[in-house]
């Protein structure tokens, strides 16, 4: 056992690269054409990513406050175990390792191999590596898994180390997707696509593919507009996920107090804006409305955009041929930095857990570098398997509701520590207190109810999860006892 101590190497700069590069990863290109299914009008798909972004904001300055108040490592479970229980923290530990933060590491990694096939064909998902009765493992697969192994080899050198892979391919992504916002906004100005959007913005409609392979639209108003906007806001609730994982980290930022939370302002706000501008930018180059047969990406519309890759449609629009290439290349810098960071800062949360005596005991100790070194490759494994799994899409619809859940419940628990905890120094107060957090509960709340309703088997296996954690939990406590 190394008896080391987590070192503070991250700034501000830093901390806000981890911020902006865990968030950004391959949803942006891709959620847009199921969102334009969901609610047809171009103005509420822009709605729909602006108050996402808004809750998102209000969220990430709540947290400002308790990552002040308590800057160590593990993050948000400290902050569960705090205002509530153990039991509370341990829960929101077990979704983050079982589903949430591997099931988001296996798919980003699984995007991608994909996204590289586009480049290099040899990774393609229908080359098999080798099959075994039902089991089969694919080079897409095989491809993954490398990535994911590499990441954490990465991470195991030290965090300085990370720290560098994350700020490289944070800015340059962050630069390129800037750049296609840009070129799709001037290419745009005067297309037939800006015009056809501007003259049915505010019309919303449900688009359905039907068996028989003919297109229904139902028009949307009053309870059935709000119920189409709720179940839409999962694509983007998701891509604008993992902005918490900072918090995890806490123990190896400089000055976390101050750091921390204006990581999360600057980090959030900047994802927010080029999400919107990047949606502003597909509206003004492609159609909402499309055919599923359509020849090309303006017959198709956001709505058909092949394999719903609405940014590489909106690419071939500004660049042509060369925009499946293009595209390829920067969701492959997109999605290896996003892992980075998501790998980067799970592996904090489950050293937390081991010291508290709830997750295995190894991950609390630090390796030679000063990192939780058993914490990542454990990490890393389940992350493989769930790439293996082929089960990883699911996982991820699963994890919306109960990330959510979560964000709930630890924004709640500023509201028990101002009375829990009056005399806690807090560096950093919650903007809009007490109004704007329990906003964010009541929007986000309403978004839990629309999805109970109306994706109920998807949340009700998310919620599932959380709840077996509670049995996981008392066997645990049992045999760390013994």
């Amino acid at each position: 056992m190394q008896e080391t101590t987590m070192k503070r190497e991250l700034g501000l700069l830093d901390s806000t690269m981890i911020v902006a590069g865990s968030m950004i990863g391959s949803g942006i290109f891709l959620v847009s054409s199921d969102i334009a299914r969901q609610v047809g009008s171009p103005g509420i798909i822009l709605l729909i990513w602006l108050i996402t972004g808004v809750i998102t904001l209000i969220a990430a300055l709540s947290y400002g406050e308790l990552a002040g108040m308590m800057p160590q490592a593990g993050g948000q479970y400290v902050y569960l175990k705090e205002a509530y229980n153990p039991m509370i923290g341990f829960l929101f530990g077990w979704t983050v390792f079982t589903v949430i933060q591997t099931g988001i590491i296996a798919a980003v990694a699984i995007a991608f191999a994909k996204y590289t096939a586009e480049i290099i064909p040899f990774f393609d998902q229908r080359n098999i590596l080798f099959s075994l009765g039902g089991f089969s493992l694919n080079h897409t697969q095989l491809l993954a898994i490398v990535m994911i192994c590499f990441l954490t080899f990465i991470n195991l050198q030290g965090v300085k180390s990370a720290k560098v892979v994350q700020t490289i391919f944070t800015i340059a992504k962050l630069l390129a997707l800037l750049g296609l916002i840009i070129a799709g906004i001037y290419v745009g100005l005067n297309s037939e696509a800006f015009f056809s959007n501007l003259d049915n913005f505010w019309t919303p409609y449900q688009t359905k593919v039907n068996e028989d392979g003919t297109i229904s639209t139902e028009l949307l108003g009053g309870v059935l507009l709000f119920g189409a906007m709720g179940a839409a806001m999962v694509g983007s609730l998701f891509s604008s996920d993992t902005w918490n994982n900072i918090t995890y980290i806490a123990g190896e930022v400089k000055n976390p107090e101050k750091n921390i939370p204006l990581s999360l302002l600057f980090g959030t706000l900047i994802v927010t804006i080029l999400y919107i501008l990047a949606n502003v930018a597909y509206l003004m180059l492609l159609p909402v409305s499309g055919s599923p047969d359509g020849a090309t990406v303006l017959e198709r519309g956001i709505m058909f955009a092949s394999q719903d890759r609405v940014g590489t449609a909106a690419a071939s629009v500004i660049f042509g041929s060369a925009a499946a290439a293009i595209m390829a290349l920067l969701i492959m810098v997109s999605t290896f930095g996003c892992n980075n960071g998501l790998i980067l800062s799970g592996a904090r949360l489950y050293y937390a857990m081991a010291q508290d005596g709830v997750f295995f005991k190894r991950a609390a100790t630090l390796n030679k570098k000063d990192v939780p070194g058993f914490a990542l490759i454990l990490q890393a494994f389940w992350a493989a398997l769930l790439c293996l799994s082929g089960t990883y899409g699911q996982l991820l619809d699963y994890s919306v509701f109960s990330a959510l859940l979560f964000y709930i419940i630890t924004i709640a628990g500023i509201f028990i520590l101002r009375i829990k905890r009056p005399d806690w120094k807090r560096p950093y107060k919650a903007f809009g207190y007490p109004f704007l957090p329990a906003l964010y509960i009541l929007l986000a709340s309403a978004i839990c109810i629309d999805l109970l309703i109306y994706k109920p088997d998807t949340c009700g296996w998310g919620l599932g999860i959380v709840v077996l954690g509670i049995p996981v939990y008392y066997v645990w406590k049992y045999f760390d006892k013994k």
